[in-house]
């Protein structure tokens, strides 16, 4: 088996939800992204790429019927160029980064693209068909913007409760305080913010046509611990979790170019980063917030590494309190993670979460210089995925 390769990274900027991208479909910016990451690479002829591998969790309104495919004849690409879409919700993109990579170590592929978008904001109302013709009854639309819908009524009801609500138990469960919390939120817009001014971004975004925004709307400059103690709490009374320290509902699209070494050529660039480990892990639904845990620790197994070796780590912050259980059962520096900001402030478009923290994990590599890095994703319905990467400078 070959190795696989990162060459390149581009995203859309993240907006809020019914914000500057929401008169955007999310097939376009699908289209976006994956023209975005191509354009880095100018001397790559587009029908030498294998396959894409497309994330995407919703999947019920315009980006129905395989929006993986929809990206590739949007953007252009030759009809010859095949696509899947992949649903592992909140992993997404980053599980069709993981199959491309093993498409190429397998040899069935040399040059993968792989990435997700998501539109929450044009997520449809959805209705479920009638038994029979003509029901004299009413029906209720359902929004497919987030969480269970439609839900299985032999589903165990503690399987089923709100997304925020999980997070509660989480919270009780690792006695992580509102403090605590509100603090990783506030450093989250102060890392991002910082970011931006720096140029972090500006090599990894690609901006969408017709669209007024220069970096992602959901950042708020300013933003202390101290303001967000004054908010009131979301799903319950007494409890800890606000908007300002969850993630919100964004749209975005992010995309990642892979290959084996021997691609190199072909795409005219150096390799950025080598896949060097994969975790997948799964434990009770309403526990999912803390699944990353095991699957970094698979990842880091797989590479042949421990945690003193990780100089880098990409967690996704759906919520703070499940960020803090994380980085605390790790027990690593949390200096080390999310040093450009996470999605608490940049913004958690579900299908294209995935790509974005990979592709900044590795342009972190190389900012850096460090050999190892992690990046890691829980998932609703009690899931999480993880991926290792080497930095190709260090090796």
């Amino acid at each position: 088996m070959t190795a696989s390769y990162l060459y390149a990274a581009s995203r859309t900027p993240f907006g809020r939800f019914g914000g500057a991208l929401a008169g955007v479909r999310p097939d376009d910016l699908a289209a976006t992204a994956l023209s975005g990451v191509l354009a880095k690479a100018p001397g790559l002829d587009p029908s030498a790429i294998g396959d894409v591998f497309w994330g995407n969790a919703n999947g019920a309104g315009e980006d129905n019927r395989n929006v993986g495919r929809m990206a590739v004849l949007l953007a252009g690409l030759p009809t010859s160029v095949p696509a899947t879409t992949v649903n592992r919700l909140c992993g997404s993109s980053l599980d069709a980064a993981i199959m491309a990579s093993r498409a190429i170590e397998t040899g069935d592929a040399d040059i993968v693209a792989a990435g997700g978008v998501e539109s929450m904001t044009r997520a449809p109302w959805v209705l479920p068909k009638p038994s029979r013709g003509f029901p004299a009854g009413d029906t209720t639309a359902v929004s497919t913007t987030l969480g269970w819908r439609l839900v299985n009524e032999r589903m165990p009801s503690e399987w089923t409760i709100s997304l925020g609500e999980c997070n509660e138990l989480l919270q009780e469960k690792y006695g992580i305080s509102r403090e605590r919390q509100d603090e990783f939120a506030a450093r989250s817009h102060e890392l991002a913010a910082a970011a931006w001014a720096a140029g972090f971004y500006d090599q990894l975004v690609t901006p969408v046509d017709g669209v007024e925004m220069t970096r992602d709307e959901s950042i708020r400059e300013g933003t202390t611990a101290e303001k967000l103690a004054g908010l009131k709490t979301a799903f319950r009374p007494d409890g800890t979790i606000t908007a300002g320290n969850a993630s919100p509902l964004n749209d975005g699209a992010a995309a990642l170019l892979i290959g084996s070494a021997a691609a190199a050529g072909s795409i005219g660039l150096d390799p950025v980063a080598r896949i060097a480990g994969r975790g997948v892990h799964a434990l009770d639904p309403q526990d999912f917030g803390f699944a990353p845990v095991e699957a970094a620790n698979q990842a880091l197994a797989r590479a042949g590494i421990s945690w003193s070796d990780i100089g880098a780590v990409e967690l996704n912050e759906a919520f703070a309190v499940q960020s803090l259980a994380c980085v605390d059962a790790w027990k690593i520096d949390p200096e080390i993670v999310n040093t450009k900001g996470g999605a608490i402030a940049i913004g958690h478009p579900l299908g294209a979460s995935g790509a974005r923290i990979l592709g900044t994990l590795a342009h972190r590599l190389v900012e850096s210089g460090e050999q190892w890095g992690l990046a890691a994703i829980c998932i609703g319905v009690g899931q999480a995925l993880a991926v290792v990467l080497e930095n190709e400078a260090t090796r």
